[in-house]
């Protein structure tokens, strides 16, 4: 038997001003690198794939741009795969963020809610929803799965996957993976 994989996309370089903090804050992605990684991915892909991508526009834009090329790849949005939301931070200058208040976050990594929004737990939660969702899928279908989503998604992926040996504690952010794929790039994971 074949093992199945994710293939964990994220969206192209967001239309945002460098040093901004978005997560939820829905801002669009370059169309021209847009273009670019819908072209990449669409030869690098498999032919048969369960598709799900972050209704966020950024990610639209690449289901939607990957679809043109590749018909039989039609997506779906679901909303597990959105990126964390930092509640009243979102669209500030990082720098602009009060450091007292990210050292709140950083203390509590996993259950603080940064801004008001998302705390990482929940993230985590979802994600792992989605996760077994697509675990499901990829047996029943026997098929590849492919996310279209962002940066903070593929570091609950990872994050769960290396969980075993944790015991199901939650990270603090000395713990956190720090590798995602770039803006327009992808990662493939085990799925079995």
């Amino acid at each position: 038997m074949t093992a199945r994989r994710l293939w964990l996309a994220r969206h192209a370089q967001p239309l945002v001003a460098a040093g901004t903090c978005y997560g939820a804050l829905d801002v669009p992605a370059d169309p021209a690198a847009t273009a670019d990684s819908a072209q990449r991915l669409a030869q690098a892909l498999p032919q048969d794939l369960w598709v799900r991508h972050s209704p966020l526009q950024r990610c639209e834009q690449l289901a939607q741009s990957l679809q043109a090329l590749r018909p039989t790849l039609a997506s779906e949005p679901d909303a597990r795969l959105v990126e964390m939301d930092f509640g009243t931070w979102e669209g500030q200058a990082w720098d602009a963020i009060a450091r007292a208040d990210i050292d709140a976050w950083t203390a509590r990594f996993a259950d603080h809610r940064p801004g008001g929004g998302d705390s990482l737990a929940a993230m985590l939660r979802r994600v792992q929803a989605a996760w077994h969702d697509a675990r499901q899928q990829a047996a029943r279908r026997q098929c590849d799965v492919l996310w279209i989503s962002h940066a903070g998604v593929a570091r609950c992926v990872q994050w769960l996957l290396g969980a075993p040996g944790r015991q199901g504690a939650l990270p603090w952010a000395d713990q956190w993976p720090l590798t995602a794929p770039e803006p327009g790039h992808w990662a493939c994971y085990r799925l079995d």
